[in-house]
Parts: C-alpha cells; sequence; structure tokens
C-alpha cells in the first residue's frame, strides 16, 4: 500500500536559502501518486502563504494547505483546551494569524495564556510582561523548544532559550507544542485526515523527527542532509525505519 508522508523541511528539502537536491523530484513523485502529504516544520515565524513563496523562489512548488507549522499546532491546541481565550503573544505573523484564525483575542490585560514563539526583535520589555503575566496566573505556552537557529553570521538564540529565561524567572515550565511533542503529529495527520499506521514521517533529527514519528506510531526515514549523521544514529535507544542520503532516493 502506498503510504502518506509527513516531511520536515529544514535539512530535508531546503538546507539555508538552498534546495536539496532531489527534494523537488521527491515532492513531484508524491504529487503524481496522488498521496497525502504535509510539510512540517518548527519555524512559527512564518504563515504557509509566506513559506509557500519561498519555497517557490527556488524550484519547490508546495502549495500553502500543504505546508503546517508550529504556529498553527499551538493555535489548534490553544482552541482545543479553552475555545475563543485570549493570549499576549511574542511572535511574528505566522503564529500571530494562526492564533486570530482559531478565535482568540490577542492582549496583554489578563490573558488566559502567554505564548512565546520565535522573532528577529526579542526584547526585555516583552519579556518582563510576559513573566509578569505568568507570575500572575497566566499559562505558558511555547511553540517549538529548539534552542537555536541559523542567522546571519551565525546561530541566534531562539524559542527554547527564550522560554528557559521566563522559566528560570517564573518558576513554571512552559508547555512546548512542536516537534517532538506527539500533539503537532497527531495535529498533522487531522489536518489532511489520515492515519498513522498509513503514514510515514521523514526528518533529518533523531531528537525531533524521528522520535515524534516513533511516538505517533508511524514508519520513519532519516535523512542523512542535515543534522544527524550515519554514526550518530548508533548513540539513540530507538532507530528510524530506513536511513537514506537524500529524500531524492526515497521511493514512493
Amino acid at each position: 500500500m502506498t503510504k502518506n508522508y509527513l516531511t520536515d523541511m529544514d535539512g530535508v528539502l531546503v538546507r539555508g536559502p538552498e534546495m536539496v537536491p532531489g527534494a523537488d523530484r521527491f515532492i513531484k513523485r508524491l504529487q503524481q501518486k496522488g498521496v497525502e502529504y504535509l510539510v512540517l516544520t518548527n519555524n512559527p515565524v512564518y504563515t504557509p502563504k509566506d513559506l509557500a513563496h519561498r519555497l517557490s523562489s527556488i524550484g519547490l512548488e508546495i502549495p500553502p494547505e500543504r505546508i503546517f507549522t508550529s504556529a498553527m499546532a499551538t493555535a489548534r491546541f490553544l482552541h482545543s483546551q479553552r475555545p475563543d481565550g485570549t493570549a499576549f503573544v511574542i511572535g511574528e505573523s505566522g503564529l500571530t494569524q494562526a492564533i486570530h484564525d482559531v478565535g482568540y483575542v490577542i492582549t496583554d490585560l489578563n490573558p488566559d495564556y502567554v505564548v512565546l514563539g520565535e522573532t528577529s526583535s526579542y526584547n526585555l520589555p516583552q519579556l518582563t510582561k510576559a513573566v509578569r503575566l505568568i507570575a500572575a496566573g497566566a499559562r505558558f505556552i511555547a511553540t517549538n523548544p529548539d534552542p537555536n537557529g541559523p542567522g546571519e553570521g551565525g546561530i541566534v538564540p531562539a524559542c527554547g532559550a527564550m522560554a528557559a529565561l521566563i522559566e528560570k524567572a517564573t518558576g513554571q515550565a512552559a508547555f512546548f507544542v512542536g516537534k517532538p511533542n506527539p500533539f503537532m503529529m497527531r495535529a498533522a495527520l487531522n489536518y489532511i485526515d489520515v492515519h498513522s499506521e498509513d503514514t510515514v514521517m521523514v526528518g533529518d533529527r533523531m531528537d525531533t523527527d524521528i522520535i515524534a514519528g516513533i511516538e505517533s506510531g508511524m514508519d520513519t526515514v532519516l535523512v542523512l542532509t542535515g543534522v544527524t549523521s550515519r554514526d550518530e544514529v548508533e548513540r539513540f535507544p530507538y532507530r528510524p525505519t530506513l536511513i537514506k542520503e537524500s529524500v531524492g532516493e526515497i521511493e514512493i
């Protein structure tokens, strides 16, 4: 039986500003076979439409409805917990739009949640306000646990690092929605209406993509175009179903 596919983006389909060789052929094979697929990313900065445009500019034609972000998963989590609630949000348009789309009001007046995402302009007044709101009783949600990400000239602090600052100041642990949380995987499966046993997770990280797929009951494919090397696989107590040099080698 032909499987459905969830695939990570960074390190699998793209590396920085460039397409991974063979990624366009992989996407075309998925489309030609007519299988359900979804591109997953822990990056909550951009909307699916923004990401589709960026991918198209390097030769990857993926419609916005085939892209699912940690911001979208976070918004669905909030809606499942407290429909039509309120949140103080630190993040970019990818996060704020997703939260508005599920009927939430973004406010700093006694919000139900503080939601931390990614932004290139973290600032002390924002973080101080988040700390004070959490201390006053707001629940602390973060889009993804990644401690850093790529930036011009080197790595930059990401959501996980900023969440650690807030956790230290408040004594309250964040709930991270993005990979490897199985909630994001279930939300993605529901988004395209498929079952885990009929779906393959493709990723480049053992500690997020592959463990998330395994814990969600999916077959997994590790590609070696990103973070994890073949030698490093042996360090983990779990293994992917398959290891491929790149997505170009995956047979649909």
